[in-house]
């Protein structure tokens, strides 16, 4: 792998295997607990991939026992409104930051995620579970209700269990996680890694100029009513199919060969 200069970041790891970047929190004694610094550095970062055409797909893990225990409590015991509101605009951009950029980003889950680190798999394009990880809105226990949580929570499971999840603060298993659309594939705690690769080699396969296409149209679809949904997805489509790749693609499929991607 290449790794990003050591000065670049203090709590986050940014390495390079081919078209696969590896963004990995790295404050493993805090259990990678969002504080503002980290969660500035992983904006920072992930806006520098999405910049990147050599990065087809993001992989975001985290150093230690935890991929990720939530936000810093440390940090927020004592603030005032205008901190706390810094606190959770940086947060939200973060999370819009992580959907924004072109590259799919897979979620390697291992240990807990909780609270704002549950919100952090729940925005991720794509999340691989080791079999003993555990996910939990556990706010609600501490006074502090996980109202942005909910946000990207509530977007990927159903009402009733996002509610039970935020209501109870109790966590959940991978494999209940799975079940309730959280994650996409549980796997042995020895095989998470590899098994994570696999599903970005999958998607680095296909030309990163049409995921990014995708990945934007389907979260900008998401909240539209389905005929307006329609409209706009059409007109992607028609806009898509005018590109190289895409005209490559059919050409090597009727063909029966491989494609050549250009990448536009």
């Amino acid at each position: 792998m290449t790794t990003a200069p050591a000065q670049s970041y203090r709590y986050v790891l940014m390495e390079t295997d081919g078209p696969i970047a590896y963004v990995t929190m790295n404050r493993p004694e805090k259990r990678n607990a969002l504080s503002v610094d980290h969660m500035q550095e992983l904006i920072a970062c992930f806006t520098a991939i999405g910049e990147r055409q050599d990065v087809a797909v993001v992989i975001l893990r985290g150093n230690g026992p935890a991929f990720c225990s939530g936000h810093d409590l440390r940090e927020m015991v004592g603030g005032d409104p205008a901190f706390y509101r810094h606190v959770f605009d940086v947060c939200t951009r973060l999370m819009e930051t992580i959907q924004g950029i072109p590259q799919p980003v897979i979620a390697q889950v291992h240990g807990i995620a909780t609270a704002a680190g549950c919100q952090l798999v729940a925005t991720c394009d794509l999340v691989v579970a080791a079999e003993d990880a555990r996910f939990a809105t556990p706010g609600v226990k501490i006074g502090l209700f996980c109202s942005t949580p909910m946000v990207a929570l509530s977007r990927v499971v159903g009402q009733k269990k996002a509610l039970e999840m935020l209501l109870t603060g109790e966590p959940i298993s991978a494999s209940e996680a799975q079940a309730a659309g959280l994650v996409n594939r549980v796997v042995p705690a020895d095989r998470l890694a590899d098994e994570t690769r696999a599903l970005a080699e999958k998607i680095a396969a296909a030309s990163g100029f049409v995921v990014g296409i995708g990945k934007q149209a389907f979260y900008r679809q998401l909240e539209m009513a389905q005929p307006q949904a329609y409209a706009y997805a059409k007109e992607v489509m028609s806009l898509n199919a005018l590109a190289a790749d895409a005209q490559e693609g059919m050409c090597a499929f009727l063909e029966k060969r491989v494609p050549e991607w250009k990448n536009r």
